[in-house]
């Protein structure tokens, strides 16, 4: 086709669009978020260097031209310790059994584990979903220890007998600012990491089916907005504690409202919401002294959900006890999971 000119009707037809879900996994903290936040352009899951920080499964959607891949972000395939734990590995094997491609997270600066030679056995297992091997932080390690992870990651698939569609590195360093599902030919020198999540996102498309779009133009993710916001509050509370505390945390926003006597050109969105710990003992920690750990979380979740919902949010905050919620059906039920 010369430069120009409109594709002819048989030029269409070769390259029909592609619609699908895509599931990342991988052990906790391979770096699925952070590839899923850099595919999409924006932020859609919550991120840590906390292993066991994603509890849903974000579906995050990356409009082409040529096609709509819809990404599916689970919690990271673990040993469970709590009923919790139980409920997000059934999350991970229920997803897997229902998307068209798996995309297995192993991050470059470490060594292949038994936690990876469990989640490939059980990927071995599903036989008619194409794999792709993602190997994650590769802007961590130098060029001979990524060679090595490449040679290691595929004597792992010749040794459980998966073949993998494609075994990609990539480094979500720099891509997070890339529009959603920009190639890496529209990358304009923005940095290595966005070139090869572009490339990443050509390689998946291909194993698509064929299929009309599944989202409407616009839509960056089908997560409701409660939950999102209360996923950066989250995420904000977990950053705040550093090692001090465990994953004991989970947020409910009780109530999102405009505020009523505001005039139209300065609205104000009032969020209510809860933040709940396992013990008592714990209250002190998230809260901090005099307040200024809660404050501090308070400020930074609301400047993340402002940028999410596009409008002035006041954030109020609450801290209150569950007693052990994470073995516990009851309290796991009330708080969503």
């Amino acid at each position: 086709m010369t430069a120009g000119t409109s594709p002819s009707p048989t030029e269409q037809r070769e390259t029909p669009h592609r619609s699908g879900f895509a599931c990342f996994v991988g052990r906790p903290n391979a770096g699925k978020s952070t590839l899923t936040n850099a595919l999409v352009g924006t932020k859609v899951a919550i991120t840590s260097n906390r292993p066991q920080t994603t509890r849903h499964t974000v579906r995050g959607i990356v409009h082409r031209p040529d096609a709509q891949l819809v990404l599916v972000d689970t919690p990271g395939l673990h040993k469970p310790r709590t009923l919790l734990g139980e409920r997000l590995n059934d999350v991970v094997r229920t997803t897997w059994a229902e998307v068209d491609v798996i995309g297995f997270c192993l991050p470059a600066d470490q060594k292949l584990g038994p936690g990876d030679r469990f989640i490939a056995a059980e990927l071995a297992g599903i036989k008619k979903t194409p794999k792709v091997a993602i190997v994650t932080k590769t802007d961590l390690v130098e060029s001979e220890q990524l060679a090595q992870q490449l040679l290691a990651i595929d004597r792992l698939g010749k040794d459980l007998g998966i073949e993998w569609a494609e075994i990609v590195p990539v480094s979500a360093v720099g891509a997070e600012k890339m529009g959603a599902g920009r190639s890496p030919s529209s990358d304009g020198g923005g940095g290595r990491g966005a070139g090869q999540v572009g490339l990443l996102a050509d390689l998946l498309v291909p194993l698509l089916p064929e299929g009309p779009t599944l989202y409407p133009e616009g839509d960056l993710t089908d997560e409701p907005e409660q939950v999102m916001v209360a996923e950066l509050i989250r995420e904000a509370a977990l950053e705040g504690v550093r090692d001090e505390l465990p994953h004991s945390i989970a947020v409910v926003v009780e109530e999102m409202l405009p505020r009523e006597d505001r005039p139209a050109d300065k609205p104000l969105l009032d969020i209510h919401a809860n933040l709940f710990i396992e013990r008592p003992s714990q209250k002190g920690i998230i809260i901090g002294p005099k307040g200024r750990r809660l404050k501090d979380v308070g400020s930074k979740s609301r400047k993340h959900i402002e940028a999410l919902l596009g409008t002035p949010v006041f954030l109020d905050l609450h801290v209150k006890v569950a007693k052990d919620w994470q073995r516990d059906p009851k309290q796991l039920r009330r708080l969503g999971f």
